[in-house]
């Protein structure tokens, strides 16, 4: 029984001992995960800038990628870190480890160095029969022959101990050593991008001088983009209040019939029969009905109990909704953008993405194609989600049609390029008052 106890309790510290380095591990193992991640995302900006690098209007487009690296890099430096946070962790606690184990072993040592002694002193069979005939009855005697087996499984236990114990410590000798040389390896993975960073900020500067230099030509590019813009909102501005009066249009229309149909019934009804009960909603749709959820402003195009549901759909999402290209990198963000180097800046109301030309796009949630087609030289897909739309321009290509029916997923087209002549998709998100949102508080994080 003793022997058993022995070899489970040792069984017990060994797993232990190897569930907490396993837990170390997979913390080590998510960082290097992300690090990964960030190193792909950086090579694909290292091969957009160099493409972009052969465009000579190209430099507001050289900027936001290496100021993207930059980002990309610093993350990837404080991951790096991280690492060796959690190496000096696992050294620490190895060396901690390593300091018990040898007391532990030095002990169990020093008490089968005394059970042997005491075995060596006791080896006559005089002395033993001598500790079994001295017993004050039989019932006596065989509770010492049980003692005297007990003892000597105990000290073959011991024995095993001892194995397991030198196993154990040799293990997180080995454990230790490795951790101190990952160590000094992520150490000069550090160093060497720390390097890099400071080389990228470098590039940065002798962009932003280049930029305060041709400050005439970025105007007319901003002057161009901007031009771009308001006629895309324009477009879709146009969109939306075409799906608007459809929508209301056909709720009149249902009321109407409704109230016929009331009107009908209600003369073929006996005084003595139910008359059946009115729409709450029965009358004309100027614009909006009270909403059918009491914390839910109302919008004519929910009007359907699928139009709600996808609206609703779709909210739930933000947040979480798929990014329409699978590698794009933000080459411009929503809102006011300060063009650094200039006193110029920029509005965009969506996200340009930079990616190589001919690149898959795909619908981010389910709805119905409204529009497809130029817009200002652009082609354009919008996409109506409930009371949403998303717009997809500076396309090649369109894979989807008027009306059709998508799901998230979808591809609806590839890339094409944008003014600058670079591989780009715009992507916006607004609702059925053209109120643009950040796309980026919609999609899901990359990491």
């Amino acid at each position: 029984m003793i022997k058993k106890s022995a070899i489970l309790i040792c069984i017990f510290l060994i797993c232990f001992f190897n569930n907490s380095m396993a837990q170390n591990g997979n913390s080590r193992d998510e960082l290097q995960r992300q690090s990964q991640t960030l190193q792909k995302e950086l090579d694909a900006l290292n091969n957009l800038l160099d493409q972009t690098k052969k465009n000579k209007k190209s430099s507001l487009a050289q900027l936001a990628l290496i100021r993207n690296k930059i980002s990309k890099r610093e993350s990837l430096i404080n991951g790096i870190a991280k690492q060796v946070k959690v190496l000096d962790a696992a050294i620490q606690s190895n060396q901690q480890d390593v300091k018990r184990l040898n007391n532990e072993l030095d002990t169990l040592k020093y008490k089968y160095a005394k059970s042997i002694v005491f075995a060596y002193q006791s080896r006559s069979g005089y002395e033993y029969l001598n500790f079994l005939f001295s017993a004050g009855s039989f019932n006596d005697a065989v509770k010492r022959i049980t003692y005297l087996k007990s003892y000597r499984q105990n000290r073959e236990a011991q024995a095993l101990s001892i194995g397991l114990s030198e196993q154990n410590l040799q293990s997180k000798i080995t454990i230790l050593s490795e951790n101190k040389q990952d160590r000094m390896k992520t150490l000069s993975a550090q160093t060497v991008q720390l390097k890099v960073l400071q080389d990228d900020r470098k590039e940065q500067d002798k962009v932003v001088k280049q930029l305060k230099n041709k400050e005439e030509e970025i105007t007319t590019q901003v002057r161009q983009k901007e031009a771009q813009r308001r006629k895309m909102q324009a477009a879709i501005a146009a969109v939306i209040k075409r799906e608007m009066q459809e929508a209301v249009k056909r709720e009149n229309e249902r009321l109407a019939k409704l109230k016929a149909a009331n009107t009908a019934n209600n003369k073929t009804t006996t005084a003595t029969e139910e008359k059946p009960k009115t729409s709450p909603n029965v009358g004309k749709v100027e614009g909006g009905l009270k909403s059918t959820t009491s914390n839910r402003p109302y919008s004519a195009l929910e009007t359907t109990e699928e139009g709600r549901e996808t609206s609703i759909s779709f909210e739930n999402n933000k947040g979480g909704l798929p990014w329409p290209v699978a590698t794009g990198i933000v080459n411009i963000h929503f809102g006011v953008e300060s063009i650094p180097g200039t006193k110029l800046d920029r509005k965009s109301d969506g996200i340009e993405l930079a990616v190589p030309k001919g690149t898959t796009v795909k619908s981010v949630a389910n709805g119905t194609v409204v529009y497809v087609g130029d817009v200002n030289g652009d082609k354009t897909v919008l996409i109506k989600h409930g009371k949403y739309f998303t717009a997809f321009s500076c396309l090649s290509s369109a894979s989807v049609s008027n009306g059709q029916e998508v799901r998230a997923g979808t591809v609806i087209g590839r890339s094409g390029i944008n003014l600058d002549g670079e591989g780009a998709v715009l992507f916006s998100i607004c609702n059925e008052k053209a109120v643009y949102y950040d796309p980026e508080n919609w999609l899901k994080a990359r990491r």
